[in-house]
């Protein structure tokens, strides 16, 4: 038996996998990884750019903020902001982002604009708290770990 022959198993029909296939398996961990972050990120961006084009702007306020708790055990609080929409339908809904503190102009009772989707009122951004960076941050990421996983795979494909 030579160095690179598979180890002997008992069973006849086992197969071992090469090293080379482990490898493949792992690099599927990033690139998942990546698709994932690239999802977020192009989602909340087109939402983003979706409001920016058809939102309606008006006027609102935070009622309340709901407190949760992070993965990292910090406290994020996700202001609630009620408006009424153009034909008289009265919202309120908790932003999609959570920051550790809230400033002054985001406490209870602080007036603020609301851009939302008239269609859909639950897609909204509060004005100056929804901030598009975190979506341009996961789009960067989710790139950077596809495109970085994917040419490692094709160096490992091409090479010999």
């Amino acid at each position: 038996m030579s160095e690179t022959d598979p180890p002997a198993t008992d069973n006849p029909h086992a197969r071992v996998a090469p090293p080379m296939e482990r490898a493949w398996l792992f690099s599927l961990i990033p690139l998942l990884i990546g698709v994932v972050f690239l999802s977020f990120g192009v989602y909340g961006l087109r939402r983003a750019r979706a409001l920016r084009r058809t939102g309606v702007t008006t006027e609102g306020r935070i009622v309340r903020h709901e407190v949760m708790r992070g993965d990292d055990g910090a406290l994020l609080h996700y202001p609630v902001a009620a408006w009424t929409t153009r034909d008289g339908r009265a919202c309120e809904y908790s932003s999609r982002f959570g920051r550790g503190s809230v400033g002054g102009s985001f406490g209870v009772g602080a007036p603020v604009v609301i851009r939302y989707d008239p269609a859909d009122p639950r897609r909204f951004v509060i004005q100056n708290w929804d901030a598009a960076v975190v979506d341009l941050l996961f789009t960067v990421l989710g790139s950077v770990f596809t495109v970085g996983t994917l040419a490692v795979l094709l160096t490992l494909l091409l090479t010999p």
